[in-house]
């Protein structure tokens, strides 16, 4: 496991949810929600220095059967746009299916109702996201998902 802060990212239409790890790449915690459009990829590059991060890995949401769509399409462009601002070979995709309905269900089971649930299930999911990415690499040896290019 290589040592270092990651963060995983949860890009939707209308909010970012965002979430780091521990240096050690063990646990991943929620962060902060982030508001889609002007400046949200200022703000993650701004996140990035601020925990030192080794690594961005962006959820790439395919269908159930692999496909992917329109939501796939702006995760890999929002990917891209914060490729061209972070290190090269810095920002990862990695597959995200289920990855809010897993944070859903977490968040119902421990109580948490509406618009409350709605504040942060951005940041849940991408919790889900990073932690699915981290055990991957303790299980595999190798980094998860696919490096992300900067778009021209």
């Amino acid at each position: 496991m290589r040592p270092g802060v990651r963060l995983g990212v949860d890009v939707g239409s209308v909010r970012v949810g965002v979430a780091r790890c521990d240096p050690g790449g063990i646990l991943a915690t929620p962060l902060e929600t982030v508001r889609s459009g002007r400046g949200d990829v200022d703000r993650l590059v701004a996140l990035a220095a601020e925990h030192e991060a080794i690594e961005v890995v962006v959820g790439l949401p395919t269908s159930l059967s692999g496909r992917e769509g329109p939501a796939a399409q702006a995760a890999r462009a929002f990917a891209a746009r914060l490729a061209g601002r972070l290190p090269q070979g810095s920002v990862r995709l990695y597959d995200e299916r289920l990855t809010t309905v897993t944070a859903e269900s977490g968040l119902r089971a421990g109580g948490v109702r509406g618009k409350a649930r709605r504040a942060v299930v951005d940041q849940a999911a991408a919790t889900v996201l990073l932690q699915a990415a981290l055990d991957a690499e303790r299980l595999t040896g190798s980094p998860p998902g696919e490096i992300v290019r900067e778009s021209s």
